[in-house]
């Protein structure tokens, strides 16, 4: 990937190409879950949807294609299809260095906002995918039975994910 040091990396320059290697093909879902920092509820319904098509163009910019996003006001889900020109970490922190960003800015919260220190990622073959957006879409009727740990945890169990629960959802001290 040609990357201009001198540009955000929510920006792409014009003219720059996404390279790969010839013959590369793949099919890559990434269900991506992150929360905002102490988990609080600061993701307002008046700017979300806005706050969506940032990350979207984030990820499009990137070279990915979003599949659906959706989360509440602690937190977001992002499901989409990954081209293998970038890390995942490095995409991960694209969407939160820029969104983080971007609500601070437009000074959409009092005080500065951020994210909570890392994310859960999970990978989805072609066949679960429309599970997996209707789940996203369904959000606010998913926290209406369980919280956003209780959710978060079940992934993890889930996917088979070994976790400290000393450290769930808080930042190491």
């Amino acid at each position: 990937m040609v990357e201009n040091k001198n540009t955000p990396h929510t920006q792409r320059p014009v003219g720059t190409e996404y390279k790969t290697m010839a013959n590369t093909y793949t099919q890559i879902h990434i269900h991506a879950v992150f929360a905002v920092q102490n988990r609080l509820s600061l993701i307002l319904k008046q700017w979300q949807d806005e706050l969506y098509k940032y990350i979207t163009g984030i990820i499009t910019n990137n070279g990915h294609k979003l599949l659906q996003i959706g989360g509440m006001p602690d937190h977001i889900h992002v499901l989409f299809g990954m081209r293998p020109t970038q890390s995942l970490s490095d995409l991960m922190k694209d969407i939160k260095g820029g969104s983080s960003l971007w609500i601070n800015e437009k000074k959409l919260v009092r005080g500065k906002f951020s994210w909570q220190e890392g994310y859960g990622a999970f990978s989805y073959g072609k066949s679960q995918i429309d599970g997996v957006i209707k789940y996203i879409q369904q959000q606010e009727q998913h926290h209406k039975k369980r919280s956003f740990e209780e959710e978060y945890i079940e992934l993890l169990k889930l996917f088979n994910v070994e976790f400290n629960e000393k450290y769930m959802l808080k930042n190491p001290e």
